[in-house]
């Protein structure tokens, strides 16, 4: 039986990291995507130390409007199939849209947007061709709440939740399957990107990233469309979200992502 080959995108830290780690224990081969090649190849090699397969590494930067089809074309040139795609690579800018710099949040909806739907049309159809695979977005819970102070962010988030749900009702059937893993807080790097020097005035507890990595790839392999990790992150997206008048949403998130 054929090995597995499972490509990663932003795999160097974080949830891809440990999304990495999750398949590299299913002894997938993997591929590693990512901007910095030292920290790819130290994952790579102790992965492949630890579990006996396959690692490759590409360096790419998917705010680069060409790398996802750079990315397609290197892993024909290494003669791989990829049988799974985890759209992992994001990030998110804390401040009000005015204030936060137009080139930089339009480079978010790049990584965030552009790359994970490029990537997904060029690597969907040979799985469905071979009625095997699937794709696992790493979206957010914000995905499902309007997002003032990080307005782009949220969009981007909510637009990955909706494409994720309509490709996981379009390929019923086709032996493709697609999950959007939504995590809440995590302790990753990912606030210190999108807050700069500045903090937020609410504390919140985070979950680990090797927490929500091992839940979303569970929900994936279980072929579950939606996966949202820990039980406050699952009444804020499936709850109140829903019951809660919209006006209200807005204002407490206002509240939430308010930065001193």
């Amino acid at each position: 039986m054929k090995t597995e080959t499972v490509l990663i995108t932003g795999a160097s830290s974080g949830i891809g990291l440990e999304l990495a780690k999750c398949f590299a224990a299913d002894k997938s081969n993997l591929i590693l995507v990512a901007r910095s090649t030292d920290a790819l190849e130290t994952l790579a090699n102790e992965l492949r130390r630890e579990h006996k397969i396959e690692v490759h590494v590409i360096t790419s930067d998917l705010a680069r409007p060409e790398a996802p089809s750079e990315i397609f074309a290197q892993t024909g040139k290494l003669g791989l199939t990829v049988d799974v795609l985890v759209n992992n690579a994001g990030f998110g800018l804390h401040g009000g849209f005015a204030e936060l710099p137009l080139l930089r949040q339009l480079e978010m909806i790049q990584v965030n947007i552009a790359a994970l739907v490029e990537l997904t049309g060029l690597f969907l159809p040979g799985m469905i061709q071979r009625s095997c695979g699937g794709i696992l977005n790493v979206g957010s819970v914000a995905g499902f709440l309007p997002g003032p102070q990080m307005a782009v962010y949220y969009a981007s988030k909510a637009f990955v939740l909706s494409f994720s749900e309509a490709l996981h009702e379009e390929l019923r059937g086709t032996g493709v399957r697609v999950t959007d893993l939504c995590p809440g807080p995590t302790e990753t790097n990912f606030f210190k990107v999108a807050r700069s020097h500045r903090i937020r005035e609410t504390r919140t507890r985070k979950m680990s990233a090797a927490l929500v990595a091992q839940i979303g790839h569970r929900d994936f392999r279980n072929e579950k469309c939606l996966s949202v990790p820990g039980m406050q992150n699952k009444m804020l997206a499936l709850v109140a979200s829903k019951l809660l008048p919209r006006p209200a949403v807005r204002k407490l998130v206002n509240r939430y992502n308010k930065l001193k």
